[in-house]
C-alpha cells in the first residue's frame, strides 16, 4: 500500500472500443480487484446487447422481428424503454431500429465517392421507425412489428456500461474515478490532488494530439460524436458516418458535438441527434432540458454552445 492516493488504471478492448477505467486509491491491490469486478460488468452488459452473438437478447429481439414478441430481462427492457423515450424527444433523431439500415451503401472504411440516388435511401430508412417497437411491461416482452426490422445499442449502450461500472465501483466503495467508453466518460470524486477531473475535447479537424479545449468536471459525464475519425469527401463536402434516419443520408454540416449530463448513458444518447438535427434545432433541443449542455464546432470550425456552459480553450504553444 503506498502512502498516497494514486491513480491506477486499466485499459481494455471491450463492447468493440477501447474503455478506459481509473481509480483513486492508496492500496494498488484492492484498486485492481475493483477494477476486474468493473470490467466483469461492462462484459456481461456487452453479452446482453451485442449484435455479433445469436444467443444475446438484442439478436432474439431481432430474429423474432414480425414474428412474435420476445422476453427479455428487465434491465433490456428498461433500456429499451428509456431509448424509446429519448426517440420520441428528439423526433426520431435517435433511433434504435437503426440496425435494419443497409451497411453496404456505407461503407466508410473505404473510399465513398458518391451517394445512393434518394429512391434507394429512401427505401433503406424504410424500417427504421422507432414507434414499430411495441413493448408489453406486464409480460416484459419487446415485439419489432415489421419483418427484417433490426435494433441496435450503438448509440446509447457504451454510456449504459459506463453508468454500470461506475455504480460497481461506487458500491465497492471507490470516492474518486473515471470510466472512459472510447470517449463516452463518466466522472465522480476528484483527482487525487484534490482538484476535479479536467476533460478534453478533442481536436475537431483529427490533425493534432491536442485537445481543443478543456472541461473542468466532477460526478459529471461528457459524450463526443464526430465526423472527424470517419467520414467520406464528396464532391468537397464533408459526410459523417451518423447517418439521418429520416433521409437515408448521411448528417454533414457539423465536425463534432459534446453533450455535458449528469450520466453517460443521456449523455451519449444525445450527442448523436444534435449532429442529425443541425446547429440551431439542436442547441434548441440543449437549451430546453435541465443539467444538460452541449458544445457544436461545424464544419467552417465555428463553435456554438448551450446557454449554460463555459469553456477553456488550450494556452497558446
Amino acid at each position: 500500500m503506498s502512502q498516497f492516493p494514486r491513480i491506477h488504471q486499466r485499459v481494455q478492448r471491450l463492447m468493440g472500443n477501447r474503455f478506459e477505467l481509473s481509480v483513486v486509491s492508496q492500496d494498488t491491490d484492492w484498486a485492481n480487484d475493483c477494477l476486474d469486478e468493473a470490467i466483469v460488468e461492462i462484459s456481461r452488459i456487452e453479452r446482453l446487447l451485442t449484435t455479433y452473438n445469436d444467443e444475446s437478447q438484442t439478436n432474439q429481439i431481432n430474429a423474432s422481428a414480425g414474428i412474435r414478441p420476445v422476453q427479455v430481462d428487465e434491465e433490456v427492457f428498461a433500456l429499451i424503454e428509456r431509448s424509446l423515450r429519448l426517440s420520441v424527444l428528439t423526433q426520431g433523431a435517435f433511433d434504435i431500429t437503426y440496425g435494419s439500415m443497409d451497411k453496404r451503401f456505407w461503407n466508410f472504411d473505404t473510399t465513398l465517392t458518391a451517394l445512393p440516388d434518394q429512391k434507394t435511401a429512401q427505401r433503406m430508412v424504410r424500417l427504421i421507425n422507432y414507434q414499430n417497437v411495441l413493448l408489453n411491461a406486464e409480460q416484459r416482452t419487446v415485439f419489432l412489428k415489421e419483418k427484417g426490422m433490426r435494433i441496435g445499442f450503438g448509440g446509447i449502450g457504451k454510456g449504459y456500461a459506463a453508468e454500470q461500472a461506475k455504480c460497481i465501483l461506487r458500491k465497492r466503495g471507490v470516492e474518486n474515478g473515471i470510466v472512459n467508453a472510447a470517449g463516452d466518460l463518466t466522472t465522480w470524486g476528484r483527482q487525487p490532488n484534490g482538484q476535479v477531473w479536467t476533460i478534453g475535447i478533442a481536436d475537431p479537424n483529427g490533425t493534432t494530439q491536442q485537445a481543443f479545449s478543456y472541461l473542468a468536471i466532477s460526478d459529471m459525464a461528457v459524450a463526443t460524436s464526430g465526423s472527424y475519425e470517419k467520414y467520406a469527401l464528396i464532391n468537397g463536402k464533408r459526410y459523417a458516418h451518423t447517418i439521418d434516419p429520416k433521409t437515408g443520408y448521411p448528417v454533414s454540416g457539423i465536425k463534432s458535438v459534446t453533450v455535458i449530463a449528469p450520466n453517460a448513458e443521456l449523455a451519449d444518447a444525445l450527442a448523436t441527434p444534435v449532429m442529425v438535427m443541425g446547429v440551431r434545432v439542436g442547441l434548441d433541443l440543449i437549451n430546453q432540458m435541465r443539467h444538460i449542455a452541449c458544445i457544436i464546432i461545424d464544419d467552417t470550425d465555428a463553435l456554438y454552445t448551450s446557454t449554460n456552459i463555459r469553456i477553456t480553450a488550450p494556452a497558446a504553444a
